[in-house]
């Protein structure tokens, strides 16, 4: 086992790994940039190290900057967490020709994988279900006019690089395409270097469903059942839960074991997350693989009782895997709401700076997991999230009505935050009914409906005065 470890990374996730560590008895050691030096981990970690100012090219990103400090703090590995260079092959491989372990994924494994078209191809070749699709990339527009009238429109254009819903389009007939192609190649581009995309026929109506995975480095594989994740807006996750109230026990089943079978083919090792989209028949197909631990492994975490951070640190120290399949058992059901510094009456606006009154809810079944306090202010420079609500109950009934109370306890003065829409969400029958997909949310604020997206200014008729009232007084 490891004696001391750097994390690379920031907020709730650095956190999160101070906490896990601790229970292992491992040293930490944060880095953190000149915007973060008052953030709550750095009071938690045995060292803190700046690596640099606010901008993540000149900290966060900055690989030189990450390995000197590892070097100076003398750590055995480094924590990624997710985002920032969770999923960059070329700081995996940094890390271990400087003989520090990477908590996460060997080099090619990443890079096979962290390219959507060579993942496609993976599937294919472990007899995983795909999205109709172009057979690789797609190089020109003649090329992409063909496979979409070979598959039928509306076809997806997506990058094969990175994520986050960047260089994704949607397009239902030939101008559209050509425009979408060269809008999304741009897009891919400026955000990842690589301007490759490849044309997946769009499933209306779907539910985005992704399964967790372990895998050590002796060839054991587990998987640890399935998140649904179909609340979005623009293809980032707003609320997920586990189990998916959709699938039955022999779509489950399939799915799970699709999973690890691509893992095991791709010889995967640390966490890791199969994506899939299940239309409205119930047929999955894969979307794509996170390399990483992801924003929403707690809820995982919740319904099976693993602790996946420590179990990440014990694959990367070389341990085989603790548990066997017939070991996981899920229990109850969890929900996470993710809580942002946006204002929704503005179009999603980032709502940077002070937060004079941070008081989370609490009461049983409830956790929180946040890097913010009364007095924490919120920089502008890296992304929205103030932190993760969970709830974990009996059944999805219960556990919604434990969110719903615990959206309600919960005061932010200060920013402007996601918590009115999300009670507004779980209030909606379409939502309670589990009858939703990933176009959901786009469909209830176009609706115009929302008294907290530009539908209005009443505050919702259940929430107490000194909670989550109305945008302006309590967000």
């Amino acid at each position: 086992m490891f004696r001391r470890i750097l994390i690379a990374n920031r907020g709730e996730i650095a956190q999160r790994i101070i906490r896990a560590c601790r229970e292992l008895n491992i040293e930490t050691v944060a880095v953190y940039s000149q915007a973060d030096a008052d953030s709550l981990h750095l009071r938690m970690a045995d060292e803190t190290i700046c690596i640099g100012p606010a901008a993540s090219g000149a900290s966060y990103l900055d690989i030189p900057s990450i390995i000197s400090a590892a070097e100076i703090a003398d750590v055995e590995a480094i924590h990624p967490g997710y985002g920032f260079l969770a999923e960059n092959a070329h700081f995996a491989e940094v890390c271990r020709s400087c003989k520090i372990e990477f908590i996460g994924p060997d080099s090619e494994t990443i890079d096979a994988l962290g390219n959507k078209a060579r993942a496609r191809e993976m599937a294919l070749a472990a007899k995983v279900p795909v999205v109709p699709g172009s057979d690789g990339a797609v190089r020109d527009e003649a090329t992409a006019t063909r496979v979409a009238q070979e598959i039928g429109y509306p076809v997806m254009i997506k990058a094969s690089a990175g994520g986050g819903g960047r260089g994704m389009r949607i397009a239902s007939n030939e101008p559209s395409l050509i425009n979408g192609m060269r809008a999304a190649q741009a897009e891919a581009k400026a955000a990842f270097g690589d301007d490759t995309v490849y044309l997946e026929k769009f499933v209306e109506k779907g539910r985005h469903v992704e399964v967790q995975i372990l895998g050590d480095q002796h060839g054991n594989v587990i998987h640890l059942g399935e998140r649904d994740c179909s609340v979005q807006r623009r293809h980032q996750k707003l609320i997920e839960e586990s189990p998916s109230p959709i699938l039955t026990s022999k779509q489950r089943d399939k799915m799970c074991a699709a999973a690890v079978r691509l893992a095991k083919s791709a010889s995967y090792h640390n966490a890791g997350t199969v994506e899939f989209l299940v239309d409205g028949d119930g047929h999955f197909y894969f979307i794509e693989v996170n390399a990483r631990i992801q924003v929403e492994h707690t809820v995982t975490e919740l319904v099976t009782g693993v602790d996946l951070i420590q179990e990440q640190i014990r694959i990367a120290s070389g341990e085989a895997l603790r548990y066997r399949q017939k070991d996981i058992q899920t229990r109850g059901h969890a929900i996470e709401c993710r809580i942002n510094a946006e204002d929704p009456g503005m179009d999603f606006q980032p709502s940077p700076g002070l937060i004079d009154v941070f008081v989370p809810p609490g009461g049983p079944a409830v956790r929180m997991d946040s890097h913010c306090f009364s007095g924490y202010r919120i920089p502008p420079n890296y992304d929205s999230m103030i932190g993760k609500l969970l709830v974990h109950r009996q059944n999805r009934e219960e556990a919604i009505r434990t969110m719903m109370r615990a959206l309600d306890e919960f005061v932010i003065e200060g920013p402007k935050t996601t918590i009115p829409l999300l009670r507004e969400v779980l209030e909606q029958g379409e939502f309670q009914k589990a009858e939703h997909d990933t176009k959901f949310l786009e469909r209830f604020l176009s609706a115009g409906t929302s008294r907290v997206a530009g539908g209005g200014s009443n505050p919702a008729p259940s929430a107490p005065a000194s909670a989550a009232r109305s945008p302006e007084t309590t967000t």
